[in-house]
Formats: C-alpha cells, structure tokens, sequence
C-alpha cells in the first residue's frame, strides 16, 4: 500500500492507495507545534481499520522548508562570495518592488550584511583571471569560523562554468567546521544569473539545518512503524528519498502545493480534460496552478517570502484567502479578508476551539453552505452561532445582517483568487475559457462557480475526495529528480555530436539516482538577446529540429516566432523519472441517485432552496440542478443556480453552466 499524508494548515490529510488501486481516506487536525504528531495520528487511524495491509511507501508532503521562509526561522548564514559583489543580495535586480508604490521595500535578504565574506579570487567566462591562494584560503575559513555560523553559502562568480575555487573553499571549511553543513553554488543551481544562484544557494544553506533535523525525526518514525520506506514531494512535483531531500533543501519550498497539482493532473487524465486552471482552497491560503497538455506548468523561477528561487518548481500562485483567513474593516471603512489566518489553533469561530474572529469558514456557516451536523477532522463540529458572534465582531459595517456580511466575506475571499488565477492564466497568454476550473481542497468547491464566471470559464470539474486531493496526488507521486548545466551556445553552426556529449554527464547522473528511469531531455532556448527563455523537450540533437521545436513553443507563448532572429540555447536540463501507479477511482461502486434533503442557504445575496446530495456516494449519471450543495465527509461544493452538473464514471462531477 502507498500512502500519501500532506499537512496543511488546518487539517492533515492522508490517502492511501490500496495494492487494487481503491482509495482510502483519513483526516485530522494538523499540530502546528510538530507537524509530525499529527502524520503520525493519521497513520495510526489507518492502521487501526481491519484488513489494512503494510505500508510500502509513504509520500510526504511539508510546509516546513515553506513556513521556515516565511516565517524567517532558518539557520544563521554566512555568505561567502568573490570579492567586489558582497551587496548583491540587496542590489538584486535593481528593480522595485512595487513600480509605483516608492514606500514599499523587497524584503531582507536571508543573510546580515555583516555576515558575508569577500574572497580574493576570480574566475570570468574563458578562465582564470585571479587564482585562489592557499593563504587566502586559510583568511576566509578563519573569517567564517569567527562569525559562529550555523550554515554556510558559496556562490562565486561563474563557478558553474568552473567550480575549482567553490570546491576548494568547500573542502576547507567542511575540514574546518564539521558540523555546520556547507551549500555551493554549482552543486545548488550550476547556471548563469549570479544574482538568482547566490539567493538559492542562500535560501539552500538557510533551510538546510532545519529540514534535515526534522526528516531525521520523521524518517525514524517512519521506520518504527514498520514503514517500508519515505520520500518527500518536491517543488518540481516529483519526490526524494529522505537524504536526497535534506541535501537539497531549497528544492521543498513549494512541497505541499505541488502534491495537489499532480493530483488534479490524475483527475483531469480520468475525465479527459487536459488543460486545467486548479485552486487549492485550504485553511490558510489558496494555491492557483495549470494543467496544460496533461502535464503540470513547471515554472523555472519562483518566490517564497520574497526570496528569489530559481530551482524547477511547478508553477504556482498562492494567496491568503483560505477558509482560516480573517476578515477585517480596515481604517477607510472597506472589508479586507486575509492575509493574518486563524489557522489551526484556536482555528475559526465556527470550530469551537476558542477561535472569536471572523473568518472565511465562518462566512459559510452563516451563509447556510455548510451543515453543522456534519463533523469535521476529530470529529470538529461547527456551530453556528459562534459564527454569528464572530460576524458581528466587525462592528457597525456588519449591521445586524450577518448574512449580508458573510456574503461580502465570500465576495472579497473570491475576488483574491480569481486575481491568483488571472495571474496564472491570463498574464502567461493562456485563456481559461478554454479550460476547465478544477476546484479542491477542503473550500475550494464552494467558490468553483463564482470563480469560473468571474473567468469567463464555462466547465468546472469537483473531484473525487477533493478534500484530500493533495494527498491523494503524493500517494500517486513519480520519483523524480531534476540534472542542469549551463550550455550557452548559438545554434547555428551547432554540431549534433557536441550536444551530445554535452547531455551525457546528465544522463548518466539520472541514471545513478533513478536506476531504470525514464530520461528525457530539455532546453532552454532564446532569440539571441533575450532576457528569457522558453523550455523545450530535446527528442533530437539535430538544431533544425530544435528551432522549430522553439519557435512553435515561442508563438503558443508570446504570439510571435523572432522574425528571423538568431537562436541560442543556453541550458540543458535532465529529468530522471519513474512513474507513480495510477490510482482507481471507483465510481462504479456508488449507489446514490436522489438527494438527501433540501437546505435553505444564500447564493449571491438571494436566499434560496437547494437539494443536498451526499457528494461521495454519488452514482455515475446523475444529473444535478442548481442551486444544489454537494456535501462529502473531506469538503464541500456549491453548485449555484445556472449551473447543472453530471456525475462522471470516476465519480467526478462535472459542472456545465446552463
């Protein structure tokens, strides 16, 4: 059996994949204070039904690399860089950070100004120009061993070209301060951008010490309970073994959010939509992503805390509009939602857990979407008027309409997301009207309609278990690891063998940590100036192949092909992958053909009558009316008036607007 469990914010929820391929679910309260006491309680719950067979493989997924940035709670770095460009963390790119607001900063680098040591040595694109003595060796490691750090960054300039001086002051001072771990440049991120490589091989030395402490627990766990053997989700979407994951810790930045995308990519594959725009609606915040041909929109650069990070991640938009987010009154009189969260301690008003203000989830149960009946996580129940209470607290804008409120909530919480997924969508030249919604995660099903019409968007897909798709994408996970090295080179004139030879070492590195893997090869191409590049497969090293491979690519993205311009490739990239199994979603074992009752709620500040229907025993067929609520045991949907959906062979439910 393969399980997956991924923490989120509120609640942590496992998946596992029985050996017929049959899906089993668990959900319980995450425990902020050590998120591993929570994992543990799921496994336990599912150990504890009859029959469960041994876990082969459990896949996790973890905000801790992710919290750690955000949150500031790293190791103490020192950064060692070549002499002259000790500032480059704060001149970063010389742009603003926001272009018309001259108030507003980038955040602070991860390291002191006063912890960054200049090296004497330099080494430009053809060669040496300054060597690195054996006395200037010996002045950086005494400088560092003085500052105590607890974590150490090497990023010079061009070692991706040439590492020799990287390697030699990395051996010195591993020699020299055995326990403090040591992060490199060309071993992090071997490409060009000196700016992008120092921040990530910053970021990499900053999480290093907490990640590998926390899977070293949780490995140990792991293996107490028999476990057969844990990875972890990578940004990329892909896992690691738990050593792979500690020595690249920067590569877990986007671990959690990764896990949902791969699983909506199985759930779209199920009903035959392959271009998805995905929103992962949790307790804390909301996650936009994109399936486009079958396959997850990978993204080579992205930013968590304001951190620059440059490593393959899955491209993903995350905003604070989670069902814990906390609505306000700001000084001018408007109603803000977010981004301070009630989290999963004392959590919303709602739960009962001591929570007082208003949030999301709260707007819900006021609004009539959610059935106070039904438990939650350890068997949470919601209560009503501990919502109403929290409603009120917002003074004399909620009046003594709490309904009204709570539908002005929804509307602001809704209006955050549908900018994430512009951001993702329409920013990047793609349409979502060609596209399906697909909306999970313990919320997102009750925002699916108000999204897609703010989008233009016409098909909405509601998972199975939309709850807990995050973990079911984990359980399901390929192994994965991601080769690059720079290659700056023109097209023209490129010979077939010396992309070849180029590609080897990749190859065989692939080969070695995913033995039996499949590896297929990319680019990154530009016209010949460019500030950016296009990711191309590589299925031929003939370059006439590879250009129009590039141009196609460019004109999908930007609507031209260069006129002619020059070419150049200026990476290469590797990834050695074995597919995770397919999970079976049986919807052919569900019976349900009539709704369970009618519910008064209010839909767009109308009050109306709606059928409830139990959404996991819905049979394949069914036809559902709008206004209708879909109510599962791991989330909720809303499917408003205008909308009619039809129960799918998978069990999916499929929203048309009428």
């Amino acid at each position: 059996m393969r399980v997956g469990v991924d923490v989120g914010g509120t609640f942590t929820d496992l998946v596992a994949l029985t050996p017929d391929g049959a899906i089993e679910v668990r959900k319980v309260a995450t425990t902020p204070e050590d998120p591993t006491v929570g994992m543990f309680r799921a496994l336990d719950a599912l150990a504890g039904a009859p029959h469960a067979p041994a876990i082969e493989l459990l896949v996790h997924g973890t905000t801790i690399a992710t919290n750690a940035l955000l949150e500031r709670r790293g190791a103490r770095v020192v950064l060692v860089t070549t002499r002259g460009f000790e500032d480059l963390l704060w001149l970063r790119r010389q742009d603003r950070a926001a272009l018309y607001d001259l108030a507003r900063h980038h955040p602070p680098p991860l390291v002191a100004r006063g912890d960054v040591v200049g090296v004497t040595e330099r080494i430009g694109p053809s060669g040496v120009l300054e060597p690195l003595t054996e006395g200037e060796v010996a002045r950086v490691v005494a400088g560092v061993r003085t500052l105590a750090p607890e974590a150490v960054a090497i990023a010079l300039l061009f070692a991706f070209r040439d590492p020799t001086h990287e390697r030699r002051l990395a051996g010195a001072l591993r020699d020299a301060l055995p326990r403090v771990p040591v992060a490199t440049g060309h071993e992090v991120l071997p490409l060009f951008r000196e700016f992008e490589r120092t921040s990530t091989t910053t970021v990499e030395a900053y999480l290093r010490p907490k990640v590998s402490t926390y899977l070293e627990r949780l490995d140990g766990g792991v293996r107490k309970r028999g476990i057969g053997a844990l990875r972890v989700m990578t940004s990329s979407g892909g896992t690691r073994a738990p050593a792979a994951a500690a020595a690249h810790a920067a590569s877990l930045a986007l671990s959690g959010p990764a896990g949902g995308v791969v699983g909506a990519r199985l759930v779209g594959a199920a009903v035959g939509q392959s271009d998805l725009l995905t929103l992962d609606m949790g307790g804390t915040s909301a996650d936009a992503s994109l399936v486009v041909g079958g396959a997850p929109l990978a993204d080579g650069g992205s930013t968590v805390g304001g951190v620059p990070l440059a490593l393959p991640a899955v491209l993903i938009e995350t905003v604070s509009a989670g069902g814990g987010s906390i609505a306000r009154v700001d000084e001018g009189g408007a109603l803000r939602v977010g981004p301070e969260s009630a989290g999963a301690v004392p959590g919303p008003a709602c739960y009962g857990r001591g929570g007082e203000r208003p949030t999301v989830t709260d707007a819900c149960v006021a609004l009539g979407w959610l059935d106070a009946d039904s438990p939650l996580a350890d068997e949470v129940r919601l209560d009503p008027a501990a919502a109403e209470r929290a409603l009120r607290q917002l003074g004399p804008a909620a009046g003594s309409d709490s309904a009204r409120m709570a539908a002005g909530i929804v509307a602001v919480a809704g209006a955050v997301m549908a900018r994430a997924l512009k951001r993702v969508s329409v920013a990047r030249g793609l349409d979502p009207r060609r596209m399906a919604l697909l909306p999970f995660g313990g919320a997102g099903g009750l925002f699916g309609c108000q999204l897609a019409e703010a989008l233009g968007m016409g098909t909405i897909v509601i998972p199975p278990h939309p709850g807990a798709l995050s973990a079911l994408g984990l359980a399901a996970a390929d192994e994965r690891a991601d080769l690059l090295a720079s290659f700056h080179r023109p097209l023209d004139g490129l010979e077939p063998r010396a992309l070849a030879l180029a590609f080897g070492p990749l190859l065989a590195e692939g080969a070695r940590q995913i033995p039996g893997g499949a590896l297929p090869r990319f680019a990154d191409c530009r016209f010949a100036g460019q500030g950016y590049e296009v990711t191309i497969p590589v299925d031929s090293d003939d370059p006439a192949r590879i250009r129009d491979a590039f141009l196609a690519a460019h004109r999908r993205r930007y609507g031209h092909a260069g006129g002619g311009l020059a070419l150049e490739i200026v990476n290469l990239r590797v990834v050695a992958l074995r597919e995770g199994p397919l999970p079976r979603f049986a919807g052919e074992t569900r019976t349900g053909r009539r709704p369970v009752g009618p519910r008064a709620f209010v839909v767009r500040g109308e009050r109306v009558t709606g059928s409830v229907w139990s959404l996991d025993e819905l049979a394949a067929g069914v036809t559902i009316q709008g206004p209708a609520i879909l109510a599962g045991r791991d989330a909720t949907a809303l499917v408003e008036p205008g909308w009619c959906g039809t129960v799918h062979a998978s069990g999916a439910v499929l929203l048309v607007r009428t």
